[in-house]
């Protein structure tokens, strides 16, 4: 069949499916609205100024006047170093957790919850512990070994740890689902031929991990060079583009601030999406399909001391290092002060007032609420691009990545830009600024990209006979997706729907300018407490928001399994 045939088959394919253009009709809607116009807001801000509709005169300022080259070289190495440090972690987290039986219960559990404790709690808490420990008069660079040191931990060192360890996590999430999808037999194959374990492993399974993780190189790296939080705090001098972007809008540079941060998020987004695109065109050109619908016995967990000994040493120390940071964390809650480390339950007494109360509800709700939704949005974008002929989608997977490489609180400024006055000024949808729906559809916005590149890269592992078979047999589109393609993919959903909330939960940048005074967030409240150097009721907060967030992802996974084991024939459930 002829490329010309075969295009005009699939618009045939295309128009006979409703169902198709419906979701394809809302997810434009929806991109257009919440992803595509704000950040349009945001690119015409970026050449104009308060008085002049059209000129360069912002970025000659950055680059000029600013010196804008140095926050992007800083931003840049540490994305780099950030991206291959957590790609490394948690794809050996990830991997210990799939391939190597553990002797020790205890130990599996402590690995699966060191890899959620960065994601369930506010990012400059790990910033804190490390300056508690590592800092001028630190624990143990001051206490221990007595150092003097002059600020050697601000800058790079500071900033790299604390951020692999915050963004490690979500690089497990998304290539564990990967590796449970994973046939075992074309392992086993190549070990029966002779081959060693390392070999294998190099040449079956991360062959077939490729996506999967360049995809958590990408994620991770925007992220790196995306956030501001870390650098704030524990950066020193150095600026990243990030804190530059943020001191612009809140560091009282004049009416032009907010211009010159748009043209900043503007040189932000175009190293972002030079990333996506090599990821997207070099490595995703070589995917394999491993779930193929044929039979297949369960994994046989390597046993073998001289893989489990050392591998659960490495996950061992890194786990107690991240949980003597967490543990520091949880102490702080009941100190008076950072320099008074006596006993008091004043931090608890403000969290369990009616204030505190009410931005942890206001919290878990939008976060509930934006979760799911997150999910499955980003499944249905991602088998729309993955899986459908249709006209369009690869602009729909463009713009849903969009978001990932604006700062939050710049994304923040477009939706207040394009909202509080209504949709390009004309009063439309004006309602929506101030009310938390706006702060839901930030949640969303700001999740989806992690959700569809994770969502992409289990789809591309099926094969598509599996759901043409379905399509032979009479089913349309809606049923195909619910009952074939979302069971094979449910690990990826409920990474993604975890991912989502506890991104919700901890969110600050991208929130910090849409709260209200009737509507106030928990990290907001943080960051209120953070900024005023009440470090010990800031933790106090994080710890009751760390405790709520696991018990929710707790339960989460056991309503997730509970749902997956119902639908799962008798016999193979025996």
């Amino acid at each position: 069949m002829s490329t010309k045939q075969s295009r005009a088959l699939a618009r045939k394919k295309f128009f006979a499916d409703p169902i198709t253009i419906l979701t394809m009709i809302v997810i434009f809607l929806f991109l257009f609205f919440f992803v595509a116009y704000p950040l349009a807001i945001l690119l015409k801000d970026s050449f104009a100024t308060k008085y002049k509709e059209f000129t360069f005169d912002s970025l000659a300022y950055i680059f000029g006047t600013l010196n804008y080259g140095a926050p992007i070289v800083h931003s840049l190495i540490i994305g780099l170093a950030v991206g291959v440090g957590a790609t490394i972690v948690g794809v050996l987290f990830a991997y210990v957790d799939v391939y190597v039986k553990v002797r020790s219960p205890f130990m599996r559990w402590l690995f699966k919850i060191v890899s959620f404790l960065p994601l369930v709690s506010p990012p400059f808490l790990v910033a804190i512990a490390i300056i508690l420990y590592f800092g001028d008069t630190g624990f143990i660079t001051s206490g221990v070994f007595h150092l003097s040191m002059h600020h050697e931990l601000y800058g790079y060192p500071g900033i790299i740890i604390v951020e692999i360890i915050t963004f490690f996590p979500t690089v497990y999430l998304m290539v564990s689902g990967l590796l449970k999808n994973i046939d075992p037999s074309l392992e086993e194959a190549a070990r029966d031929m002779g081959a060693s374990r390392f070999k294998v492993f190099k040449d079956v399974t991360l062959p077939l991990l490729a996506p999967g993780i360049t995809n958590a190189f990408l994620v991770t790296f925007i992220e790196s060079v995306a956030d501001f939080a870390n650098p704030l705090i524990i950066g020193g001098s150095m600026e990243t583009m990030s804190t530059a972007i943020y001191n612009q809008i809140n560091g009282g540079n004049g009416f032009n601030g907010p211009y010159r941060a748009s043209a900043m998020s503007l040189v932000l987004l175009s190293i972002s999406m030079t990333v996506f695109f090599f990821q997207k065109y070099v490595f995703e050109k070589k995917t394999v399909a491993t779930l193929t619908g044929k039979a297949s016995r369960q994994r046989m967990l390597i046993e073998d001391k001289k893989v489990t000994i050392p591998l659960s040493i490495i996950c061992s120390l890194i786990s107690l290092f991240v949980i003597v940071l967490y543990g520091t964390v949880i102490c702080c809650s009941f100190w008076v002060n950072l320099a008074n480390y006596s006993f008091t339950w004043d931090n608890w007494a403000v969290v369990f007032s009616s204030d505190g109360l009410g931005s942890l509800g206001a919290t878990m709700e939008t976060s509930l609420i934006a979760a799911p939704l997150t999910a499955l949005i980003s499944m249905i974008i991602a088998y729309l691009v993955v899986k459908k002929k249709v006209p369009g989608k690869g602009l729909i997977e463009f713009v849903s990545m969009l978001a990932m490489a604006v700062p939050g609180t710049i994304l923040g400024v477009g939706f207040i830009r394009g909202y509080v006055k209504g949709f390009f000024h004309t009063g439309w949808m004006q309602g929506l600024y101030g009310t938390v729906w706006i702060i839901i559809i930030v949640f969303i916005v700001r999740s989806l990209p992690i959700g569809t590149r994770s969502a992409t890269a289990s789809l591309r592992q099926i094969d598509k006979s599996i759901e043409e078979s379905a399509f032979d047999m009479g089913a349309n589109s809606f049923k195909v997706f619910t009952t074939v393609t979302l069971p094979l993919v449910r690990d990826s959903f409920f990474a993604s729907i975890v991912t989502s909330f506890v991104r919700s939960v901890t969110a600050i940048s991208a929130v910090i300018l849409l709260v209200t005074p009737q509507f106030k967030l928990i990290t907001y409240v943080i960051n209120e407490f953070a900024g005023k150097a009440a470090y010990p009721t800031a933790s106090a907060y994080s710890t009751v928001l760390m405790i709520v967030s696991g018990i929710t992802i707790l339960a989460m996974d056991f309503v997730i399994k509970m749902l997956t084991h119902n639908r799962t024939p008798k016999e193979e459930r025996a």
